[in-house]
Formats: structure tokens, C-alpha cells, sequence
């Protein structure tokens, strides 16, 4: 097992495919909640992602997902680079 804070990979594709992703924000409009009529989806700058199935609970997450991961990939970020700041001996 490699002595690393975090999986360097794992985070690169993380951010490769947030970056790949049609830009933020996304946005959920449910039917009964932001609509009368139609479906549920996910309101994306160039149109919408219509998610057959999905519960509403589905569709909120997948919709703040977009603007909720590179966020944490960028607080993950500050945490591991003060975290090896301190391994250092640096206080």
C-alpha cells in the first residue's frame, strides 16, 4: 500500500470528467416543485437532461453535483496541500 494522503489518480479523473461535463451551474426543476406540467430534469446551460426514472432526490443530487464536486475536489485540495505543508515540520 503506497503511503500517499489521498489517491492522485482517483482525483485526476474526478476532475477530468467534472471538466468534461457541460459547464455549471446546473439546476433541478422538479415537476410539482419549480413546474405544473411536463417532466422532471436537470436545466444545463444548453438545454436539458431529461432522467426517466430518477426520484426527485436523484435529480437534486445529480444537479448540484455539478457545482458541488469541483468544489470539494478543491477543498480536498487546500486540506492535502496544508497537511504535507505540516509533515514537513512546519507549523
Amino acid at each position: 500500500m503506497k503511503n500517499e494522503i489521498l489517491n492522485e489518480d482517483r482525483i485526476a479523473a474526478i476532475i477530468a470528467r467534472a471538466d468534461a461535463a457541460t459547464r455549471g451551474p446546473w439546476k433541478a426543476m422538479l415537476e410539482g416543485r419549480d413546474h405544473s406540467s411536463g417532466s422532471s430534469c436537470i436545466i444545463i446551460q444548453n438545454g436539458c437532461i431529461d432522467l426517466e426514472g430518477a426520484s426527485d432526490a436523484d435529480i437534486v443530487f445529480m444537479a448540484n453535483a455539478r457545482q458541488d464536486i469541483p468544489y470539494l475536489v478543491s477543498e480536498l485540495m487546500r486540506v492535502v496541500d496544508a497537511l504535507k505543508f505540516n509533515r514537513k515540520g512546519n507549523f
